[in-house]
């Protein structure tokens, strides 16, 4: 496993929309691996792989829920009800935190890294990640929905 360098705005992958997983290989396995120690060590709760300069539909989150880390491949959305709004960051973003409007449950259905199907449903953290990463699949930003900045207490916070 190794630490990759997180891709800072406005780097333009992270505009772009990723291509599917087809192979679920050895690769996907070391990108899992290291997307998954990269979001670790920088204090995150999800991390997408264009965020790491990977035009790919693979995503990890770990919310600090009962779910524990969090593997997606190629994830879809298939249901979101409810709305919250709070405070939201990135690590492609360091040090900006603004209060972002996002359903309070959402359902994903995803695969795993050897290429079984299956759903997680999640409520407040974890839905408001899942639906972050898989935004940022689609080339969506976390900015494009900011009713409200305000000041991260620390550059690390913006990644929480």
């Amino acid at each position: 496993m190794g630490v990759r360098v997180i891709v800072k705005n406005p780097d333009p992958i992270l505009r772009e929309k990723t291509i599917e997983v087809k192979n679920f290989n050895a690769n996907l396995h070391k990108l899992l691996d290291d997307m998954a120690e990269t979001m670790y060590q920088a204090d995150g709760v999800g991390l997408a792989a264009p965020q790491v300069g990977i035009s790919k539909r693979v995503a990890v989150i770990d919310a600090g829920s009962e779910h524990g880390l969090i593997e997606l491949v190629n994830p879809v959305i298939v249901s979101k009800s409810g709305e919250q709004l709070g405070p939201e960051g990135c690590l492609s973003f360091p040090g900006l935190v603004g209060d972002v409007r996002r359903a309070q449950t959402c359902k994903v259905e995803a695969f795993d890294r050897h290429g079984e199907k299956f759903e997680v449903e999640g409520e407040d953290l974890l839905a408001r990640a899942l639906q972050h990463e898989i935004d940022h699949l689609n080339g969506v930003l976390f900015v494009d929905f900011v009713e409200r900045y305000y000041e991260s207490e620390s550059e690390d916070e913006a990644g929480k």
